[in-house]
């Protein structure tokens, strides 16, 4: 089934300050920051956005209906999002766009190789920016009719969303502590970071990462997360 069914009618035709009305997101995203700001964005330009937080809950969406256009974290709880855009980009009805996100430098060409239409790098901010990567992909007759108003506007999160995801890996991190798990936590606290802008995080999240390339003691560096990640949930505010 379309997404846009009852979402696309003639009534709900984009126009130049709201380009992406008439469109359903389908946004494949493990973090609340993130997904918030996807939301932020989605909402100023009159998109409707849907989320999965993990592989197996976007093929089970996909089932039901095919999105306008899909944003793709790579690094998920249960797997690669490189997986489901390879999948997408071959499948027949293709979703319109497919787009991957994440934080990591070298993910750009994970993504193209597998297929996607193009990439965003975090943090996502703009809202011009993430109006242009989806609008650029769509077929003409989904174009906002007349000029568009490119609005420089910044997209910041409220950071209760943040929280959520410091809960999140206090959680992994009591449940769990094989190093699969541990490479996952690395990935998503990096990228979490990033978003917020949390420094002291992030460099502790690289820290992780390159010890496990290394082969090295894991404790100290998961031990620092931990501390982090505690010290944030106590203040009640993320940074």
């Amino acid at each position: 089934m379309e997404d846009s069914d009852p979402f696309s009618a003639p009534h709900r035709i984009a126009t130049s300050n709201r380009p992406l009305l008439g469109l359903t997101i389908l946004v494949v995203e493990d973090s609340r920051y993130a997904c918030e700001a996807m939301r932020l964005l989605c909402l100023r330009s009159g998109a409707r956005i849907r989320r999965a937080d993990c592989l197996k809950s976007a093929r089970r969406h996909l089932q039901l209906y095919r999105p306008s256009a899909i944003i793709v974290d790579l690094g998920l709880p249960d797997g690669s999002g490189a997986d489901l855009i390879e999948e997408l980009s071959t499948a027949t009805p293709r979703v319109g766009v497919i787009l991957a996100v994440s934080g990591d430098d070298f993910a750009e060409d994970v993504a193209v190789a597998a297929g996607a239409d193009g990439f965003l790098a975090k943090p996502i901010t703009s809202l011009a920016g993430f109006q242009q990567a989806i609008l650029s992909r769509l077929p003409e007759d989904r174009q906002p009719i007349g000029p568009r108003i490119l609005k420089d506007e910044e997209i910041y999160p409220d950071h209760l969303a943040y929280q959520d995801d410091m809960a999140h890996v206090a959680d992994v991190l009591n449940e769990h502590a094989n190093e699969k798990v541990l490479d996952y936590v690395a990935q998503f606290v990096g990228g979490v970071a990033r978003c917020a802008q949390d420094a002291p995080l992030m460099q502790a999240a690289e820290a992780l990462a390159e010890a496990r390339r290394k082969g090295l003691p894991l404790a100290p560096d998961t031990a620092r997360i931990a501390g982090l990640v505690q010290q944030r949930l106590q203040r009640k505010q993320a940074i």
